[in-house]
């Protein structure tokens, strides 16, 4: 394999970038890219920490994230797993990003910088939902925002091609699999429903 190993042999190879992949950045969150972040439901957050990295999925029924002033964006932590993945790496690390994905969009907006965790008792009172609370509420310091090129949602054509889940095996088959028949897998696939409708926030 013919390997790149440094940036000198990476920026030879790819060339400069484009004018507008640098004029798109903003250090704050500019109106319009405040428009797109209120819009979004979903996001991707991402961290690192001394375990690696890590890429987590994070959604509501609204705005998936509060923005508290124009360097400041607030995403609470709803009822999960408990792996807390992301929120060891926000602890030992801080550096985060949130990529905001808007369903129909084919551009993404892109927010890097430092996160916190938080579990203020007025902070997580102010996110309560159906008489429950976040468990903690990630503050992120933004350091830069930008939209990302939208040629990857393109060529997978996301958002044309309509469901293409049929016929996957369900999560159920996946545990049944890794814990080798430990786990009733669709006694796990027949449960979740009911227990993601109860614990949803």
């Amino acid at each position: 394999m013919d390997y790149i190993r440094s940036i000198e042999d990476l920026e030879r190879h790819y060339g400069p970038p484009a004018p507008a992949s640098l004029l798109k950045v903003a250090d704050r969150i500019t109106p319009a890219y405040h428009a797109w972040i209120m819009r979004a439901r979903f996001c991707i957050l991402s961290t690192v920490g001394p375990d690696g990295v890590d890429a987590s999925p994070r959604g509501d029924d609204a705005a998936v994230v509060r923005i508290q002033n124009e360097q400041t964006l607030l995403l609470p932590d709803w009822h999960g797993n408990n792996r807390i993945d992301s929120l060891r790496n926000i602890v030992t690390d801080g550096r985060a990003s949130l990529m905001f994905v808007v369903a129909g969009a084919q551009n993404v907006i892109r927010v890097n910088g430092r996160a916190n965790l938080t579990v203020d008792a007025s902070l997580l009172a102010s996110f309560e939902r159906q008489g429950k609370q976040p468990r903690s509420v990630i503050e992120l310091r933004i350091s830069e925002i930008y939209f990302q090129c939208a040629r990857a949602i393109m060529r997978a054509r996301l958002w044309l091609d309509g469901d293409q889940s049929q016929d996957l095996p369900s999560m159920g088959d996946i545990l049944s699999e890794l814990a080798r028949g430990e786990i009733d897998g669709p006694a796990y696939d027949r449960e979740w429903p009911e227990r993601a409708r109860t614990t949803m926030w």
